[in-house]
């Protein structure tokens, strides 16, 4: 018969060593990356009840030029969007994210995978903290991918194992002297395309306590690249009231 009380003390002992090595990845973060985050406003985070924002894409090379309207509570994980179906057929949603399994095929395999990509275009400093799968490292000053200069390379890479939005993407984001994002280097690791972006984040802004990156030009797979950002803005705890990024 099994001892019931050495059962419980292994069940212990592994969740003691999974909160640690959970605890353990989060602590590997080099400072550049911290510094980073803090610099875009992590610490702050908790204060944000919702954000919304317009993530405008143009590729001329692919003929694609679109905008997705978003609104997203981050504490209730409640989205709301505007925007085209794949088939051009305009769409508004608003969704849960936790129960987005019974949602209809157009916002499971569209809508909620578009706003995964938009969201980390606007916000993935913070993901280079709370992603504890990927494996993020500093190389130190490193050639800008384009443009001239260099900047500090923070190397944040995916498991390819990971499942989810982002099996082995890597993003390579190169920090000035004041942490900022001042370009970025994307691979995806899948056959997704494109597969290659290179882009310079600039037109910062503040919304609230958030600092924003609204304008992205470069290249996706070697052609003209435009992404940017627009009608930014939070509401903070306690408040009704949307506050612009300016």
């Amino acid at each position: 018969m099994r001892n019931p009380r050495r059962i419980t003390m292994i069940g212990l002992l592994a969740v003691a060593m999974l909160l640690l090595a959970a605890t353990s990845r989060a602590q590997t973060r080099p400072p550049s990356a911290e510094e980073m985050a803090k610099t875009f406003g992590i610490d702050s985070w908790g204060q944000v009840e919702a954000i919304r924002y317009t993530w405008n894409i143009d590729l001329p090379a692919l003929n694609l030029k679109v905008a997705h309207k978003w609104e997203w509570e981050p504490k209730t994980g409640k989205v709301s969007f505007e925007g085209t179906r794949k088939d051009g057929k305009p769409v508004k949603v608003t969704y849960l994210r936790s129960q987005v399994s019974s949602q209809p095929a157009n916002v499971k395999d569209e809508v909620d995978p578009a706003f995964n990509n938009d969201m980390y275009w606007l916000i993935f400093p913070f993901h280079a903290i709370w992603d504890t799968s990927a494996d993020v490292q500093d190389k130190g000053k490193q050639k800008l991918p384009l443009g001239t200069g260099t900047g500090d390379q923070v190397i944040v890479k995916y498991p390819a194992e990971a499942g989810g939005f982002t099996p082995g993407d890597t993003w390579e984001l190169y920090l000035g002297a004041d942490h900022r994002v001042e370009a970025m280097l994307f691979r995806h690791g899948g056959n997704a395309k494109p597969g290659v972006v290179i882009a310079s984040w600039a037109g910062y802004k503040k919304a609230g306590p958030l600092l924003i990156s609204t304008e992205h030009r470069g290249t996706a797979d070697g052609k003209p690249l435009h992404l940017w950002f627009t009608d930014v803005a939070v509401k903070l705890t306690g408040s009704d009231t949307w506050i612009d990024a300016k």
